[in-house]
């Protein structure tokens, strides 16, 4: 069953090179509600921690260090068949194959930068949104 809300955050390079407000802007924009929002330094730990499922790809170190490398912008987002709408809002993973118009198209610097990460499941949505959000720091 669709849930209505999914998790994003803002990568460390998108934060950096200024792109929050801009990508924020295209996410309202889109219809999604923000019913969460923090700007946070991720530790190697959590990084690592949340990224777990990548724990034995080739790539899982480059990637905790390059997420806990900077501030990270964590939303939950709220619209109908959230996390479905969302992917397509960012684009692919490659912004060279993301559509023109998508988040990733515009803002990603590479398949490793690519400017945001969005839930791929309800499921995992709902645990994403857990790991960086208590249930007080949630609207609505």
């Amino acid at each position: 069953m669709a849930t209505n809300r999914t998790f994003t955050m803002i990568k460390p390079e998108a934060v950096a090179q200024g792109n929050t407000g801009k990508i924020t802007d295209m996410i309202i924009e889109a219809g999604f509600k923000i019913k969460a929002m923090k700007l946070k330094q991720l530790t190697k730990e959590a990084a690592g921690e949340f990224y777990a499922v990548h724990k034995e790809r080739p790539f899982y170190g480059e990637l905790v260090e390059y997420m806990s490398g900077g501030p990270i912008v964590a939303m939950i987002l709220e619209k109908e068949n959230a996390v479905a709408d969302f992917r397509k809002l960012i684009g692919a993973t490659d912004p060279a194959e993301a559509e023109e118009g998508t988040i990733r198209k515009q803002f990603a610097t590479s398949k490793a930068e690519n400017a945001v990460h969005g839930s791929d499941s309800d499921e995992n949505a709902a645990i994403e949104c857990d790991f960086h959000f208590s249930a007080d720091e949630i609207v609505g």
